[in-house]
């Protein structure tokens, strides 16, 4: 009864305050520098009244006044918001103090800021423990947190909604590894691997294209086409510049030529949300998404909107920025430890890495997880999410290392949090868990050889090659989100001169550009002009083979001692591409017919026995290229929906699971994806 609702309400009020009143005598009592009483003494009462007015107007200033200011710092880089929430607190715990009726209470402004964050973490903790036990009130609470009220002119349906959880980076093999181990309980509960109660969820293996890594994927999973998306970065001819699938700029222009191919807005274009992915898959509520991060920031530019949503409870502030700064801790003493203990293979992780780590499992994790909870509260039909914690950390400590196991089991808990909170939604939903592509360990090619990728291409165009080995800049969604949230832009170098060729790497598959002709050059033109280039690189022992335009036979594929096999032949004769498993061949044959594809595509060595790879890159878990579990992520769908294959076939390529959650959203009685989308929307 509404009534009942109403007394619960103001029950659980009065129970916090009461809460918080005896968390500032506490505080006061504790620290020097705060004070409930006039300096001559006063008596327990009038404390105690100090304490409860103090902790009145401090609730009802964090209440009415502290999202008026969140929404004023709009403009401040998302990053040093979450810092300045500190201090935004101690002022409003100032101003409580100054308009206390009581006319007593004194506290420095540094202890300002401490008894504020105590206070709010008290206060929130104190009403969740209050509310989860109503089911109504809880679902109100998770509301409340996720900031997205749906407004009252978009009904909500009966018909289940579809939420798609990525876990970037996570191979099928891993996520087997660690439900097997005990790592992933809610998954392992999903899968009854326990054989006790029936399974809700089946784990279904997929295969990437030639380009294993979230640019690509993510662009076939959201907008249905990884066409002309030949790597992580690429050097284009005819514009001049290159392309950074993480770069703002080149994920914008990427999602506008999708959408121009497939002539559809999106995956998630009726009622969708798009969460901390790189593009927006055509959803009209998007927050933490790279692909509109290059509009002017202002009120309408929303790609940075869920973190400023999230932080308007400074309870989350002081949470997170906690962990955070845990999170930093933590890296350093598994790196130091990684260290003295002679951990091989090892990169270096110094500098910002930590930062940037941090940011990835725990401030991206939690604005992504909690936008999440509230689009299903909100009874959104489609929302996508990428949580790229995992992919980090095993950039860096290796895709099987303890580190990265570890950030598996925080994930297993975000998608049980996500799964509460459909619990309370106002539709059923269905919970889908997928990933973009896995990673493959591996020493790096630098560490292993003494030289780069563009050492050895100096080398065989008769180019001057430095004496030390210089280090091949790396990129991952992490780093990109964080620029994001900075505000700035990805400024990588520009090419090189015309004149030298532009070498790129995206894990362990590097691209290899001559800018000055104008044209993706022949074997027989590179032969000519840099006779000694394609045999060394093709008879390096860390190379598998390359890839390279004939003139008489369309593409080759060169490998060691004199090896080239036409495209149109690769079925009957794999010849180095036979160690890198089914469907090598097609997908070297589907990238040749890029527009893009640069003169010389080079794929590492790979070991099948071991899985292991050379990533161009400094990572020693990477992913980009063919070779081991980087192209082999996994699909987790409810046993409600179909069956990811049709007749039996394998699930190849971004675009086919693109065209199976579309199906599903079918099967779910939701709207299909418009074929003449919006055109504004389209433009966009």
């Amino acid at each position: 009864m509404g009534w009942r609702r109403v007394a619960g309400q103001i029950g659980r009020s009065v129970t916090v305050w009461a809460v918080s009143t005896l968390t500032m005598l506490v505080l006061a009592g504790l620290l020097p520098d705060f004070r409930l009483q006039a300096p001559d003494g006063d008596s327990a009462t009038r404390i105690a009244v100090t304490a409860a007015c103090g902790a009145g107007a401090f609730g009802l200033l964090s209440a009415l006044v502290w999202p008026v200011l969140v929404r004023m710092l709009l403009l401040v880089p998302a990053l040093f918001l979450g810092l300045l929430v500190f201090f935004l607190n101690g002022s409003l715990l100032l101003l409580a103090l100054r308009v206390n009726p009581s006319g007593r209470g004194e506290v420095a402004p540094e202890t300002a800021v401490i008894v504020a964050a105590v206070m709010s973490a008290v206060a929130s903790a104190t009403g969740g423990a209050l509310a989860v036990r109503d089911d109504d009130a809880y679902r109100r609470r998770l509301l409340r947190l996720a900031y997205r009220r749906r407004r009252a002119t978009l009904p909500c349906a009966s018909t289940p909604g579809l939420v798609c959880v990525q876990l970037d980076g996570v191979g099928h093999d891993v996520l087997t590894g660690a439900v097997r181990d005990g790592l992933m309980p809610t998954v392992a509960r999903w899968l009854a691997t326990d054989g006790i109660i029936p399974p809700t969820h089946r784990l279904t293996a997929w295969r990437t294209d030639w380009s294993s890594q979230t640019g690509a994927s993510q662009l076939g999973i959201l907008h249905g086409s990884t066409f002309d998306v030949p790597a992580f970065r690429w050097y284009e001819k005819d514009r001049g510049e290159v392309m950074v699938c993480n770069r703002p700029t080149s994920a914008a222009e990427l999602q506008r030529r999708a959408m121009a191919r497939t002539g559809e807005a999106g995956l998630l274009a009726v009622d969708g949300a798009s969460r901390g992915n790189l593009f927006s898959g055509g959803a009209g509520e998007q927050a933490l998404v790279l692909s509109i991060a290059t509009r002017r920031r202002g009120r309408e530019n929303r790609s940075r909107a869920g973190y400023f949503a999230y932080f308007s409870d400074p309870a989350n502030a002081v949470r997170t920025a906690l962990s955070f700064f845990a999170e930093i801790g933590r890296e350093i003493g598994q790196s130091t430890r990684a260290r003295f203990a002679g951990q091989h293979p090892r990169v270096g992780r110094g500098g910002l890495y930590p930062f940037v780590r941090a940011f990835a499992t725990v401030v991206e994790r939690d604005v992504v997880v909690t936008a999440v909870m509230g689009d299903l509260l909100a009874g959104r039909t489609a929302v996508y999410a990428d949580l790229v914690a995992y992919d980090e950390v095993a950039h860096h400590s290796g895709p099987d290392s303890r580190d990265a196991r570890q950030v598996l089991k925080r994930l297993d808990r975000s998608l049980a949090l996500i799964e509460k909170a459909a619990e309370h939604a106002p539709r059923p939903y269905r919970l889908v868990v997928l990933s973009d592509h896995g990673q493959s360990p591996g020493e790096t090619f630098r560490s292993r050889y003494g030289l780069t990728l563009t050492d050895l291409v100096r080398a065989g165009s008769g180019l001057p090659v430095p004496r030390g080995a210089g280090r091949t800049p790396s990129g991952a969604e992490a780093r990109a989100a964080v620029r994001a949230a900075l505000g700035r832009d990805d400024s990588e170098p520009g090419p090189a001169p015309r004149s030298e060729p532009v070498v790129l790497a995206s894990g362990n598959l590097g691209l290899i550009s001559f800018p000055d002709v104008p044209h993706r050059m022949t074997k027989e033109e590179i032969d000519a002009r840099h006779p000694a280039l394609l045999p060394t690189l093709a008879n390096h022992p860390g190379i598998g083979f390359l890839l390279v335009r004939s003139a008489e036979h369309d593409g080759v594929v060169l490998g060691p001692c004199g090896t080239e096999i036409p495209l149109a032949e690769l079925d009957d004769r794999p010849g180095p591409l036979a160690r890198f498993g089914p469907g090598a061949a097609d997908a070297v044959r589907r990238t040749h017919a890029f527009p893009h594809t640069a003169d010389i595509m080079v794929n590492s060595w790979h070991d099948p026995a071991t899985g292991q790879i050379h990533a161009f890159e400094e990572q020693i878990g990477s992913h980009g290229g063919l070779g081991g579990a980087q192209s082999r992520p996994f699909l987790l769908s409810p046993l409600t929906l179909s069956m990811p294959e049709e007749h039996g076939e394998a699930l190849t390529g971004a675009e086919r699971v693109h065209g199976v959650l579309r199906r599903w959203l079918g099967e779910l009685n939701g709207p299909e994806v418009p074929l003449d989308a919006d055109p504004e929307r389209r433009a966009a």
